[in-house]
């Protein structure tokens, strides 16, 4: 019965094409058009999907991107906020070294005196709070003394012989070195030990 209701309609539409050129008609074939639209979608499809996979790509490569550049922000600001007063500590430095002149230059009768008392307790109390606010913003002095060279914490300014300590051992520091954190401030200038001649 189908068979009868699709023979009427397919007679009604050659009936409908009659007169209409062959060229036409080919380009209208419904077989062909299916395999022509059909074919292009396909491809449009797959050209569709490989764009959506590249795109996704670049989305996770501009998000791992940006990680990265927060995590490079985040590191350079707490480094700012660590060392931001190296430059000021830096200057202080000597401020620092003329206390401590100022203090080893006060001969030991004289300490006792009434009159130097006062003096010498203010200028000792000068350095204690200098050395407390190095202390608070993390600018500690470096050991030199007895201990061997570190080209990275010492700068070595003469050759000391003597026998009293093995060669290469700092034993005489001209000016103290700092660090601020883990980073130097200022290396220590000192005399090393070498063998006399």
């Amino acid at each position: 019965m189908e068979n009868d209701k699709t023979n009427p309609q397919d007679a009604a539409m050659e009936k409908e094409l009659d007169g209409v050129p062959e060229e036409f008609l080919d380009k209208g074939d419904a077989d062909g058009a299916d395999d022509d639209s059909t074919s292009p979608l396909e491809e449009a499809l797959g050209r569709l999907k490989d764009d959506l996979e590249a795109a996704k790509q670049e989305v996770l490569y501009a998000k791992a991107e940006t990680q990265n550049v927060r995590r490079r922000m985040e590191k350079d600001v707490a480094d700012a906020r660590a060392y931001a007063a190296t430059g000021f500590a830096r200057d202080i430095l000597s401020v620092a070294d003329n206390l401590t002149r100022a203090i080893e230059a006060i001969p030991a009768e004289l300490r006792e005196e009434e009159r130097l008392k006062g003096l010498v307790a203010g200028i000792e109390a000068t350095q204690r709070e200098v050395e407390k606010v190095f202390a608070q913003h993390g600018i500690s002095r470096i050991a030199s003394k007895g201990l061997p060279l570190d080209p990275n914490q010492h700068q070595a300014m003469m050759e000391i012989p003597t026998d009293d300590a093995e060669p290469g051992t700092v034993v005489q520091e001209m000016q103290s070195g700092w660090m601020i954190r883990d980073r130097l401030l200022r290396p220590a200038m000192v005399g090393v030990a070498k063998k006399p001649d």
